[in-house]
């Protein structure tokens, strides 16, 4: 498989995180996948959202999950951009997506979503939560998930074989060829985020990862020539 350059909410180095505008923008830029999260509002709706509450990426303040769809709606998430939900960010890019979800509730929702729009081929499924992995893996056969992880040891590929999983998605800060050797002998393809520099490319590169998740579109040009 060739080397994957991922968007990290888009491409939020220069555009508002999950957004319509980040993710066209990411996908402008020819990145091959695009990378988001998905909430649940009070209402059910698949709302795409990095943090639980709304107070950091808008101009309001509170938990997502006490507010409707139309109350999301209302607020700026930046640059005059509203809070998305998962089918219009389907509907606005083609590039293939990876969803991060954050419990069994919001893969249960995704899962109903995934059904209804054949989207196997299209959408792998992401979590630091090894039973929100499970949980999608058993609703929606033949998914592709990952399990993500920021502090981790070799437990990590046990971890991901455990539940189904066929990447890992590792914080480069803390990845090591020890790491590496473990999961390639698991068979498990590596993805390293999040990935903004020279210095951090090079070290995919050396490491031989499968991929790396950027904030900033360049990483698309410049990945395939660094060694």
């Amino acid at each position: 498989m060739n080397f994957l350059t991922i968007g990290h909410r888009g491409v939020m180095g220069v555009e508002p995180e999950n957004t319509l505008r980040s993710f066209t923008a990411a996908d402008r830029a020819g990145l091959d996948v695009i990378e988001l999260d998905l909430h649940l509002s009070k209402d059910g709706a698949l709302v795409v959202m990095h943090d639980a509450d709304v107070d950091r990426t808008t101009d309001g303040t509170g938990p997502i999950a006490d507010k409707t769809l139309a109350e999301l709606r209302a607020l700026d998430a930046g640059r005059g951009e509203r809070i998305p939900t998962f089918e219009e960010v389907l509907d606005a890019v083609r590039a293939p997506l990876q969803a991060e979800i954050k419990d069994t509730a919001a893969a249960r929702a995704l899962a109903e979503v995934m059904h209804r729009r054949d989207l196997v081929g299209r959408v792998e499924v992401l979590s630091f939560h090894d039973e929100a992995v499970a949980e999608i893996a058993r609703l929606v056969p033949g998914v592709r998930t990952a399990l993500v992880a920021s502090r981790y040891g070799l437990d990590v590929v046990d971890r991901a074989v455990a539940v189904g999983a066929s990447t890992l998605v590792l914080n480069i800060r803390r990845l090591t060829l020890e790491v590496v050797e473990h999961a390639r002998k698991a068979n498990l393809r590596i993805i390293g985020w999040v990935v903004n520099t020279q210095d951090h490319l090079r070290l995919v590169r050396a490491l031989q990862l499968d991929g790396a998740t950027t904030d900033y579109p360049d990483i698309k040009r410049t990945g395939r020539f660094t060694a």
